[in-house]
């Protein structure tokens, strides 16, 4: 039987939690996203700038915990604000 070093062990161990917590985080931020766009896409103005708010928070998290790329989230958020931005604009303008 090979011989077990604990050193290694153990950090297999903190790399398959840290594996599971970043799967999740990364599965929850497709969510939001998606949650951004279905909104937008049914042209519901409320319902789409709650759920940027919650999108914007958790990408920034993410970004700050290393998941994700600074850069990256910031990116992201500009994206989706800037569609939320076209809808409201679309949304506030006289029917002519």
């Amino acid at each position: 039987m090979a011989k077990r070093i604990r050193s290694a062990v153990k950090k297999h161990r903190q790399s398959l939690k840290r594996r599971l917590r970043n799967v999740h985080m990364l599965s929850l931020l497709k969510t939001l996203v998606k949650g951004v766009n279905s909104a937008i896409d049914a042209k519901d103005l409320t319902k789409s700038l709650e759920a940027l708010k919650i999108a914007e928070v958790t990408f920034k998290k993410v970004a700050s915990k290393g998941m994700i790329h600074k850069r990256t989230a910031s990116r992201n958020v500009s994206r989706l604000s800037k569609k939320v931005y076209e809808l409201s604009k679309k949304m506030t303008q006289p029917k002519t």
